[in-house]
């Protein structure tokens, strides 16, 4: 990007919640042009540089210190590869960013594969990543699991990223109700996450950026307790960025804080960016780059079919000595249209049941 006339204020927090004994969350925050990092927990104010800005959530599983050193290597090295490669490389147009943030993510998921493999004692880690990638006017998004990026935009508020879970296929399938999905016993299951499988499939979408524009990035402790509505909410009427991540915090705990709960929020302003109009909704959009062929779907699911395990979240907090490898996931096969969903869905009930 060559304009610096787009602005960002971003600020993120993170915290154990009610219930776990250990924060397995990290977020990260950088400007791409220098490569350095913002605690923000205060909240600043910085112009976006000619390389872009880097957000970033991460929510790990496999216990208390697998988890947290999942997502601390998932941050770690999506921001080191993008320094690597983005930062250094001549090619700056939007279509290389978007390569290089599909690259790093697939870069991250290699490095904890591989970590795993060589220390039995964590091995079956993974984590969860949702990395936003600033650049120009524009927003890219690259997803692994089931944290999330809400877009706030004149008021309301509009998921940018799609769960990569069970109820999440349940609902894209009719199905099951939002309503619904939220309140099962089966919300923690996930079907893709950065480490327990050496490939994964990322999960790259894109947003045109407006001015006053609220970006906020969270784990399912904050998703899972906090209304889509009330993300809107709150960012209308708490304008001081550490403040709203706090009061969204604050809110999850008082309804029980089940999980731990991160969040990083960010505005967009300068003259660089246009003014939003009723015709410029923000939205789910898949980003298909050169050379990517349509990935084959389910016609009633509308996922890309094959390839995806499920992966359960641990539904107690875990023991401080021990940590513990998440269980063995089940590996469907590839489903081929509603006989492949059926058989999708059955193993992953199976997995449900005899997982309890």
């Amino acid at each position: 990007m060559t304009d610096s006339s787009v602005k960002v204020s971003v600020a993120g927090r993170t915290d154990v919640g009610q219930t776990r004994e250990h924060n397995e969350d990290t977020y990260l925050i950088a400007d791409l042009s220098t490569g350095e990092l913002c605690d923000a927990a205060d909240g600043q104010i910085c112009h976006v540089g000619p390389r872009g800005s880097l957000f970033m959530v991460a929510d790990g599983m496999g216990g208390a210190a697998a988890g947290e050193l999942a997502s601390a290597l998932a941050a770690q090295t999506i921001h080191a590869h993008l320094m690597a490669t983005w930062a250094v490389g001549d090619d700056t147009s939007p279509e290389q960013f978007a390569v290089s943030m599909r690259a790093a993510v697939e870069e991250a998921n290699r490095a904890i594969h591989e970590y795993s493999r060589e220390h039995p004692d964590v091995r079956g880690m993974g984590t969860t990543v949702t990395a936003a990638g600033v650049f120009g006017t524009d927003l890219y998004l690259a997803q692994i699991g089931d944290s999330r990026a809400y877009l706030v935009r004149r008021g309301h508020a509009t998921q940018l990223t799609k769960d990569q879970s069970l109820t999440q296929r349940l609902v894209d399938a009719g199905e099951m109700t939002e309503e619904q999905a939220e309140k099962s016993e089966r919300k923690n299951i996930i079907l893709q996450a950065l480490g327990p499988d050496p490939q994964v499939r990322v999960d790259l979408t894109y947003e045109q950026l407006r001015r006053d524009d609220v970006l906020i990035l969270c784990s399912d402790g904050l998703s899972g307790s906090v209304r889509r509505d009330e993300f809107a909410e709150y960012a209308e009427k708490v304008p001081d960025l550490a403040t709203l991540c706090s009061t969204l915090i604050d809110l999850a705990n008082t309804r029980g804080g089940p999980d731990n709960i991160t969040v990083v929020a960010a505005r967009f302003d300068g003259e660089g960016l246009s003014v939003s109009t009723t015709e410029q909704d923000p939205g789910y959009h898949v980003l298909l780059l050169p050379g990517d062929e349509p990935p084959e779907m389910d016609f009633r699911v509308g996922y890309p079919t094959g390839g995806m395990a499920a992966y359960k979240r641990p539904e107690q907090p875990e023991a401080a000595s021990e940590p513990a490898a998440p269980p063995r996931p089940l590996r469907p096969r590839p489903p081929v249209g509603l006989i492949g969903t059926i058989l999708l869905l059955a193993a992953a009930l199976l997995y449900f049941l005899i997982s309890r």
